[in-house]
Parts: structure tokens; sequence; C-alpha cells
């Protein structure tokens, strides 16, 4: 039977679904994908619960059709501006005559990590092992089977705002899906934009959307800071409009025509000729008025990032580096120039072509797959040609069952 893993990524001003479709060596191909623009999200927030559901349905019978298969369930994404993570470690002692440590033993030790203060507004969305410690030897994947007199556990929590998911859990529904389970942006991206080395000497993570841009830092291995700033691409556009005083639509069609931050990268510094708001008239700019706008915001939201993360005391002076995504600006020549200038360390911009992706804004999808195909789980799909009227979801994974839960409570 084939196994499918599907992502949505709702994001400010889009949707993407891509349905991943598991080999048995675990890795994944794009079998079908689906965009759809999306105008019910404010800086990250659901502002209107119809519109974003119209946009989730629109983006999966899109993918749907390429993939010949019916979505019934699938994973979805949760930002910063949503959620923080929280790490955390206990232990407990091994009982039993042979101190095997059992399912049991690992169970009770999650649920005992769980144990920390959260505010009323929020809940616990998921536990992410990081690794085992058995009488003081780390780094252990799995301790079922194996001995020891105490067993630990480092982790990181994940608390999401209960109005968010609650909102988006309303959303999904009214699109006719289910919820199989939420991951964090910044591990989903971490999936696919950084590679083993960065993750261990330190990267800093900027993923720029269309109204919010998430911050995350990396080392060992390991989340140290996760954050977002309210602003991102929509803002550059809105720039480009206020400042040439000319329409939106106007202004994000030259964004993307010339598609540049960096005035020092300008080859032909030509006239541009833009239409007035209210159709007035037309004038002529030069392209390096344009440029110069861009590069004013494109160098805030960088050094905002860099003041949120050294504000939080996050040590980046030695790390490897910085690496920039999202749909919002990383195709805009001159950025990590900039982010390198801003940072003062090394940057460049992610590529996912090798996953066959080749625009940003399917990036957290790619990555939702890419990360729970690590876990071994998947999402519930039907072929299309043996679609019933209703359909009856299979029975859902530990985790689906687990987050059902956690659903449950907060609703």
């Amino acid at each position: 039977m084939e196994r499918f893993i599907v992502g949505i990524d709702v994001g400010t001003t889009k949707v993407c679904t891509l349905i991943g479709k598991l080999g048995k060596s675990g890795f994944f191909e794009i079998a079908g994908k689906g965009f759809a623009f999306c105008s019910g999200v404010r800086k990250g927030i659901i502002v209107d619960i119809e519109n974003v559901a119209n946009a989730i349905a629109k983006s999966v019978e899109e993918a749907e059709s390429s993939a010949g298969v019916k979505i019934i369930s699938a994973y979805t994404n949760i930002s910063a501006s949503h959620a923080n993570v929280v790490s955390n470690r206990t232990s407990i002692d091994i009982s039993g005559e042979n101190r095997e440590i059992t399912r049991h033993d690992t169970e009770k030790l999650l649920h005992s990590v769980r144990e920390i203060q959260v505010a009323e507004d929020r809940f616990i969305v998921d536990v992410l092992p990081r690794q085992y410690v058995i009488d003081g030897f780390d780094e252990i994947v799995d301790p079922i089977g194996m001995i020891g007199t105490t067993l630990e556990i480092d982790a990181d929590i994940i608390i999401g705002k209960k109005a968010s998911v609650q909102n988006l859990f309303k959303a999904f529904q009214r699109a006719g899906l289910k919820i199989d389970g939420i991951v964090v942006e910044a591990f989903s991206l971490g999936e696919i934009a950084l590679n083993s080395d960065e993750k261990e000497v330190g990267v800093v993570l900027i993923d720029i959307g269309g109204g919010v841009t998430n911050i995350s830092v990396f080392r060992n291995k390991k989340m140290l800071y996760y954050d977002s700033i309210p602003i991102g691409g929509e803002h550059i556009t809105n720039d480009i409009s206020i400042g040439l005083k000319i329409p939106y639509t106007e202004a994000e069609k030259i964004k993307r025509e010339y598609e540049l931050a960096l005035t020092s990268l300008i080859k032909n510094d030509q006239d541009v000729i833009l239409h007035d708001l209210g159709d007035t008239g037309s004038r002529n700019v030069r392209v390096s008025e344009i440029v110069e706008i861009i590069e004013a915001r494109v160098c805030e939201i960088f050094s905002l990032c860099r003041e949120h993360v050294l504000k939080n005391k996050v040590d980046i002076s030695e790390g490897a580096g910085i690496v920039l995504t999202g749909g919002g600006i990383s195709y805009v020549d001159g950025n990590w120039q900039l982010a390198s200038d801003i940072f003062g360390l090394p940057a460049r911009v992610a590529a996912f072509k090798p996953l066959g992706i080749t625009k940003p804004e399917y990036a957290i999808s790619a990555g939702m797959i890419k990360y729970i195909s690590g876990m071994n789980k998947t999402s519930t799909v039907n072929p299309l040609k043996r679609l019933q009227p209703y359909l009856k979801p299979e029975k859902h994974n530990n985790l689906t069952n687990g987050f059902i839960k956690i659903l449950k409570k907060i609703f």
C-alpha cells in the first residue's frame, strides 16, 4: 500500500499543499502540489476563517488533481507568532528486577517532562525528545530494552496559543479536512534548509514570509531560540506603493520584476514608467529609486532580526552563518549580502531544487513532509477512482490520537 504525507502551509498571503509519496527507504517524492492566495490572515493571525478555509480547499483540490488521490487529513504548521519552544529535562528511576527499560518507563518519562507551568491561554502542543540519557550516557535515541538505573530525557516542549490553534482547526474543519498534527515551522525548515554542520556549529535561520519573519537559532543540533517579527514581503511592497505613490498591485509587480535589494547590483539604471494612483497620469523614475526603497526595508528586517537575537543573549559571534528562506524575499538578489553585512557573518539563500521544489513558497510544506517521514507517520488519502460519497478516514496513528485528545481539552 502506498504511503503518503500531506503538508499544508497556511501563510499570511498563501496556502501551499504538498503531497509526499514515501518510498521504502523513507525518502519521498512530490506526488502533488497546490497553491492558493489567501487574504484571511494578517501578520500571521487568522482574521477570516471562511477565507482561509476556502484557500485551503482550493490548494488541496489542486494537489489532489495532480496526485490522483483524495486528501482526508494533513499536517499543518505553526509559527513563532503562535508558539514557543521550551527545553526541559527530567529523570525517573528504573525499577524492576532486571532494570530493563520498558515502553511504560519512556511514557512515564514523557508525561513527567510535560509538567511545566503554562499560561491559561496556551497549551502544550507536542513534546519532542532530543535525547535520552541512561546512567550518565547521553545521545541515546531509543532506550527501550536497555539496562540502567536512571533514565533522563532532554526534550523540546512546543507551547501554542489556544485561540490560534482553535481558529486553525476550525478553518481545516470547514475545508473538510482533519489535522494529523502540528509541526513548528522552524523544525520543518531546519530539515531541508540547513545541513548537519550548520546545525552543529551554529546558524541563524531567517524565514521571511508575506507578513511575518520567523527567526530561529540552531547550535549543537538543538534549536536555541525561536521568535518572530510582524514584518515581511508585504511591507516592502507597501513601502514601494507609498514611496512612489502608485497602486499596491503595481508596486508588487515592480518588486517582482526587478528583484533587487542592493543598489550596487544595478546594471542599468534606466527609467521606469509608473502609473499614478487614481490613474491621474504617468511619470518616470529611475530603477535606483525603486531599489533604494527595497534595500531600506530589507536592512530594517535583518537589523530587527539581529536585535531580537542579541537581546535574548543568544551568542552568534562564532556561528556558521545566516541562512535565508521564505517567499517574501529569498528570491531577491542582494539579500544575502545585506544579511552578511548586518550580522557580520557569511550568509546564503537556501536551495530546494534537489527536492523537486522550484519555489521557496513550498519549502515549509516540504519540510513538514520530511520531518514527519522521519517519525514514520502518514496522512490519510484515498485514490480518486475509489471514492465514495462519504469517506470514513482510516484509524489515526498515535501522534494523531494524542493531538485529537489535546484539541478536545482546549475546545
